[in-house]
């Protein structure tokens, strides 16, 4: 029987999916499986790496039960991961700790001294922005906070790297999620000398580096059994999730810019060579050997939208509930019986710190502009809005680099809300492409398989296959409403920063002094 399926894994934050994909980009199988975010302290954001492990192979061993149970076989497994993760294991591979998450923040000290240092000069070289995500830093708390545990360390591994330990006792890792730890040099692809020596540790602490097309053979027959594949399955590293959903939303080609919003946020682009921004504000990160995704992610997209929700709305869950219908489609019409501008009101979405184009995990979330004349609508419509403004924020950076945009191609979690999507086309003023993809990244991942198997010449080839429609054109009452409220938004985000400074050390001191 032909092996004709692929089957992409894309471990996430908050779960892992698995699908199954033909070379039409139909599925024949989707399983997720969920897992639990631990803070132990509120600036600490963790997973349990065996947790992770143990999804992979329940979401995969299901799946490949449902494709045979189809009749298809799988050709190829391919994965996609979340950036900037970090865990210790030793000598054994066993682990040391947890897997610090991209949202974690405790190194936010050791990322302010590293950008009064060297730290722009180590960026220009690995295209990761200093910040509490990037590894980079976390290896420096790590070796400042944690020397005895930071001395019998063997290797310094991603959650993707320690699941590909588990399955063939190898430890390697791809440009793309290499890219992204502030450690690898873009043009060499290979781990940056200076920068290894500011985080401490060596080459041989890290795992090797290879393309994202890279495959491994050669399962154990335990693990093969298992999860019902040969032992020769062929196994493609893959890439990040950030990269991975330019593909899966068709933005691969020059001009072509990626906008998505799920939990958090980030608008990329493809280059055909690693390009970084003289002033910092954006990341450039591996696709593949000759093409680069640049471009900036902010922290607070649907979590925004979740903590209206959740905190300043409960019983708005009540009233959904009891009308059978969701929360969110409650907010929604609220906030669309309110005129673009929500009334002069400006939302500044920074509740879990801020990345893209600022950089400052000490940014806060602002309502600007509040009085008597608005009510929770006008709230509730300016939330959404300042994802848009931050959004829009980074898209300007990256054209003010000297990316020009010739379609925005929108997807993630917000592209099922017909409302968010008007906003952000009249808050950057131009059509706005809804590719009616289904998981952007496990597609982008399917589809990087297929060229490692030369199953396709070019990756966007899937622009062949996917159902896109101009869902959405520019409002002019609302464009001229934008426009007059972007320039004042800009201008809070960048008067601010010593203000949120300020009051971040005050949160930090009362919560010490109620620990």
């Amino acid at each position: 029987m032909k092996r004709e399926l692929i089957v992409a894994i894309d471990i996430g934050t908050t779960s892992t999916k698995t699908l199954a994909y033909d070379q039409e980009g139909r599925i024949y199988a989707e399983v997720e499986k969920e897992y639990p975010l631990y803070s132990p302290e509120a600036d600490r954001k963790e997973q349990d790496p065996d947790e992770i492990y143990e999804a992979v192979i329940y979401t995969l061993t299901e799946v490949s039960r449902t494709v045979k149970q189809k009749g298809r076989e799988i050709a190829a497994v391919s994965f996609s991961a979340a950036m900037h993760s970090l865990l210790a294991v030793d000598e054994d591979g066993r682990l040391l700790t947890n897997a610090l998450t991209w949202a974690d923040q405790r190194s936010v000290k050791e990322a302010e001294e590293l950008k009064a240092g060297r730290g722009h000069e180590i960026y220009l070289r690995t295209g990761t922005p200093v910040h509490p995500m990037s590894p980079l830093t976390k290896l420096i708390w790590m070796k400042r906070h944690e020397p005895e545990l930071f001395a019998k360390t063997s290797k310094w591994i991603s959650l993707k790297e320690y699941v590909f330990y588990k399955l063939f006792n190898r430890f390697v890792v791809d440009h793309s999620i290499a890219s992204a730890t502030g450690l690898f040099n873009l043009k060499e692809l290979t781990w940056d000398q200076e920068a290894l020596e500011t985080a401490g540790v060596s080459a041989e602490q890290l795992s090797e580096p290879v393309p994202t097309t890279e495959i491994i053979r050669g399962l154990s027959s335990e693990h093969a059994e298992a999860l019902g594949l040969d032992s020769e399955t062929p196994f493609v590293i893959g890439a990040s999730d950030g990269v991975l959903a330019n593909i899966g939303v068709g933005a691969i080609t020059p001009g072509s810019i990626a906008c998505t919003v799920g939990t958090s946020g980030a608008i990329r682009t493809v280059v055909s060579e690693p390009a970084v921004d003289p002033k910092g504000r954006t990341f450039c990160y591996a696709l593949t050997e000759d093409q680069w995704v640049i471009g900036g992610p902010i922290n607070n997209g649907g979590i925004s939208f979740r903590w209206v929700r959740d905190q300043l709305f409960p019983d708005l869950q009540e009233k959904a509930a009891a009308n059978g219908e969701s929360a969110y489609d409650e907010l929604t019409r609220r906030a669309s019986s309110v005129s673009a501008g929500s009334g002069g009101l400006l939302f500044l979405p920074y509740l879990t710190g801020e990345r893209a184009p600022f950089w400052d995990a000490d940014t806060k979330g602002v309502f600007f502009g509040l009085t008597l004349d608005h009510g929770r609508d006008h709230m509730i419509r300016s939330v959404l809005e300042g994802v848009m403004f931050q959004m829009y924020s980074v898209a300007l950076a990256l054209t003010e680099a000297g990316v020009e945009p010739v379609e925005y191609r929108a997807g993630g979690g917000f592209a099922r809300s017909e409302l968010w999507r008007q906003i952000m086309t009249d808050m950057f003023e131009t059509d706005m492409i809804i590719p009616e993809s289904h998981q952007g990244s496990c597609l982008g991942a399917a589809w990087l398989a297929m060229k490692s198997l030369n199953w396709i010449d070019d990756l966007s080839s899937i622009q062949n296959i996917l159902q896109t429609t101009v869902k959405h054109t520019p409002i002019a009452e609302n464009v001229h409403t934008y426009r007059l409220l972007k320039p004042i938004y800009l201008r809070l985000a960048r008067k601010l920063p010593d203000e949120f400074s300020a009051i971040s050390d005050v949160q930090r001191e009362l919560m010490d002094n109620h620990k």
